[in-house]
């Protein structure tokens, strides 16, 4: 009986959901803050979308390399780590999530006040959340995404 067989994959995908609720920690703040700051403002779709975008990497960049720099590594080191560790798996979440918030009708136009537009913004990141657990499994499986974090954590 090979028992190791079987537990290697349920590692994995622990590994990519803990990845991947990582990843829409950050996101979900960048996310939140952009919907809210562009909706505020009353900003069309497009510059809401490409805040709430830019936010989302910067958050979740700042959220790995925090800890990539307490390992010791420079700045400029922890940088990459947190690009080739994070870059792929914010990228699909926050196609996902912007493309469901663009689908749920009304969901971009309904006001902060309005509950469609929060119901909205969180089944988008639910959804989000979903399709990159197998993304983030994948690349883990390959040494990529956020297996090249946990090469500098003590």
């Amino acid at each position: 009986m090979d028992h190791g067989h079987h537990q290697a994959p349920v590692s994995l995908t622990r590994q990519a959901i803990s990845a991947t609720l990582h990843c829409l920690t950050g996101c979900a703040i960048g996310e939140v803050l952009g919907m809210v700051i562009g909706t505020a403002l009353g900003w069309g779709n497009l510059a809401t979308i490409a805040l709430a975008v830019a936010l989302a990497f910067v958050f979740g960049y700042s959220l790995t390399i925090r800890p990539v720099l307490r390992s010791g590594l420079a700045f400029k080191a922890a940088l990459g780590v947190a690009l080739a560790a994070d870059t792929v798996s914010i990228a699909v979440m926050e196609v996902v999530d912007n493309a469901v918030m663009l689908l749920v009708p009304g969901a971009m136009d309904a006001g902060l006040a309005n509950w469609v537009f929060w119901a909205a913004l969180a089944f988008s990141l639910a959804v989000a959340f979903v399709v990159t657990v197998p993304v983030n499994r994948w690349m883990i499986a390959r040494g990529k995404g956020h297996a090249v974090v946990h090469q500098h954590h003590h």
